[in-house]
């Protein structure tokens, strides 16, 4: 007869082979689970990557607008200055009259 706490070796084979289906069970459960968070990162750098495309987008037009206003700016002081000397020869001329 067997005592209560001692098992023979093949009482603890027999529970060591009745606990393998469940392990390649969860086994196979985190492999797929690996694989579709894999998919998933994949997809959200995807999406990540177009949504900095856009922003590289917009932070060029914004340069192309920021050159603009210097071209602006630029063309404003120098036809400012014109007037300011056409201006400054007509008082000139006034003030030898």
């Amino acid at each position: 007869m067997l005592e209560l706490g001692r098992m023979t070796d093949s009482q603890l084979l027999a529970m060591a082979l009745a606990s393998v289906p469940t392990m390649i069970t969860v086994l196979i459960g985190i492999l797929i689970n690996n694989a579709r968070l894999g998919d998933l990162r994949h997809y959200i750098d995807a999406r990540f990557n177009q949504v900095d495309q856009r922003f590289n987008e917009v932070d060029r037009r914004f340069d192309r607008v920021d050159g603009r206003f210097e071209e602006m700016k630029d063309l404003w002081r120098s036809e400012l200055h014109r007037v300011e000397e056409v201006l400054d020869a007509r008082l000139k001329h006034l003030e030898e009259r």
